[in-house]
């Protein structure tokens, strides 16, 4: 039994690569659709540098749960076969896509319509790598997360974190739009459904059980764990939406702590994800 922090490297990674991804979907729906001035267009196409250096750290984490660096080669060795090797080529397809565009794109050779074209696909690399991220828990020898929840809580993420990030830069760009002010209502409603997921799921472990293992056993904390992700996220939430209800924009460094405090919700909810693995039939001990 336990939190399941002992897989740190992979919930940095998992959280990380599903907040860089609805990140870059709010900033590329922005320059698609909202920011015609080319000097703010530049300050907002440099601020995505975030989203590629928050993509290396995950990406860095990822390989550091191998053991070895020299072992990363080595999961993409069975591409369509494995969910891992699927995973691992669609976050690099993802990252080198998103990557060489804004490096591209900062140098002031993209032409106008490719860029267009090449963010849409972008955008639905990111939406892909995150499904990816969730057919390699979808085991059905793992009874606790062969289910709904798993993808739900993996696209919550992305639809908690991704709009606050991308926010957060363009803010931190100058971008002061009313389109903006959809953002933390998206944010609102998938903290919303999270809830109700959690609620749930937490239900469903009384009932899950192997020959020797109860589901509910394996974290004994699940309430008080999620109550302080609920409580951080909630917190984050406000510091993003109380100053905009009194008639200001919230400042960088307020959106950063708000952001700061997202990540922490979600790695508690991501350690007990990882926390909740069992197989079904009998199990030996280590």
């Amino acid at each position: 039994m336990g939190s399941g922090w002992h897989e740190w490297p992979l919930m940095i990674f998992t959280v990380l690569g599903q907040c860089v991804a609805g990140g870059f979907i709010v900033m590329a729906l922005a320059l698609l659709g909202g920011i015609s001035e080319r000097p703010l267009r530049k300050r907002v196409q440099w601020a995505m540098i975030v989203l590629w250096v928050l993509m290396g750290i995950g990406f860095m984490a990822s390989v550091l749960h191998l053991g070895s660096p020299l072992r990363a080669f080595n999961s993409l060795n069975r591409i369509g076969d494995s969910a891992l090797s699927n995973e691992i080529a669609s976050g690099s397809v993802f990252f080198a896509a998103g990557g060489f565009w804004w490096l591209i794109t900062v140098m002031g050779k993209m032409p106008a319509v490719l860029g267009k074209l090449w963010m849409i696909l972008t955008m639905v690399l990111g939406v892909f790598f995150v499904w990816m991220m969730c057919r390699v828990y979808l085991i059905d020898t793992v009874p606790t997360w062969y289910s709904a929840y798993t993808p739900l809580g993996f696209f919550l993420t992305m639809f908690i974190g991704g709009p606050l990030l991308g926010y957060l830069l363009l803010r931190a760009a100058g971008v002061t739009g009313w389109g903006m002010r959809i953002l933390p209502v998206i944010t609102l409603i998938a903290l919303v459904a999270s809830t109700v997921v959690v609620l749930l799921q937490g239900m469903e472990l009384a009932t899950i059980h192997s020959s020797i293992q109860q589901a509910s056993a394996l974290i004994p904390q699940y309430g008080t764990l999620m109550s302080w992700r609920l409580a951080l996220l909630v917190v984050a939430l406000a510091c993003w939406v109380v100053p905009q209800l009194k008639g200001s924009q919230p400042n960088v460094g307020l959106l950063t702590f708000a952001f700061m405090l997202v990540l922490a919700g979600e790695l508690i909810g991501r350690g007990v994800f990882y926390g909740l693995h069992m197989t079904v039939g009998m199990a030996i001990a280590s």
